[in-house]
C-alpha cells in the first residue's frame, strides 16, 4: 500500500472524526453556563479605558490624560 493511499484514508475517515469531535468540543466549552463572564470581559475588553465615547469626526489622542508625557 503507497503511502498516500494510506494516508488519503486516515483522512477521509479518522482525522474527519477528530475533526467533527473536536469542534463540537468547542462549541460545547464556549456554550457551557460558567462562561458568560469570561466572555463578557473579554468582549468589552477593548473599552475598559475609555472614560467617555468618542465624539463625531474626533481623531484618537496620542496620549491620555493624566498619564506622564515622556518621549514618545
Amino acid at each position: 500500500m503507497e503511502t498516500y493511499t494510506l494516508l488519503r484514508g486516515f483522512a477521509d475517515s479518522w482525522f474527519l472524526l477528530f475533526m467533527t469531535l473536536f469542534f463540537v468540543g468547542i462549541v460545547i466549552w464556549a456554550f457551557r453556563p460558567g462562561s458568560r463572564k469570561a466572555q463578557s470581559e473579554a468582549a468589552t475588553s477593548i473599552f475598559r479605558n475609555d472614560d467617555r465615547p468618542a465624539q463625531d469626526g474626533a481623531k484618537a489622542p496620542s496620549h491620555r490624560q493624566g498619564q506622564s508625557q515622556g518621549a514618545h
